[in-house]
């Protein structure tokens, strides 16, 4: 009895350390983010700066966004860190610049939003990164139009 009792608590114990194991792999790898891309000019310590005319953002070789000044685009993405090209045009018939960022995405976040101007002027994450919130929707109250179809019906007046 001793030794098949032996067996099932090592048996227990391997079961519970792969679970564990694949729980802690699916934490880092497989927890799924939506990042929003802000083409906006952005104030912060003290400063402007400035929102380039258009930015292109491609993700895993697709194009995930074309933003012009002003706009926001999002993609969804699988794990902790974020890879994407950007194609940015300063000014309207300007040179296009090309460039490879890769930045980690915070853990606590599952809607993260990037300010693309703040991150090109070489800011710290705390100023460009921030987290999505979305706002509540409240219908608003719509007018029901009532109209009596029994109106002529009941009507017994002298014709």
């Amino acid at each position: 009895m001793k030794n098949k009792d032996k067996k099932i608590w090592i048996y227990r114990g391997l079961a519970l350390l792969v679970v564990i194991a694949i729980a802690a792999l699916m934490f880092v790898i497989g927890r799924g983010h939506t990042v929003y891309f802000d083409n906006k000019t952005v104030e912060a310590k003290g400063q402007t700066i400035e929102a380039p005319y258009s930015i292109e953002v491609y993700v895993k070789g697709e194009k995930a966004a074309k933003l012009k000044s002003g706009e926001r685009g999002m993609t969804d993405t699988m794990g902790q860190n974020f890879n994407m090209q950007l194609v940015v045009t300063k000014e309207k018939g300007g040179t296009s610049s090309r460039m490879n960022v890769s930045l980690p995405i915070p853990y606590n976040m599952d809607g993260v939003i990037i300010n693309l101007p703040a991150m090109l002027a070489g800011m710290s994450p705390d100023d460009y990164l921030s987290e999505f919130i979305p706002t509540p929707v409240t219908e608003t109250d719509v007018e029901e139009v009532i109209t009596d179809e029994t109106e002529k019906l009941m009507d017994f007046q002298d014709e």
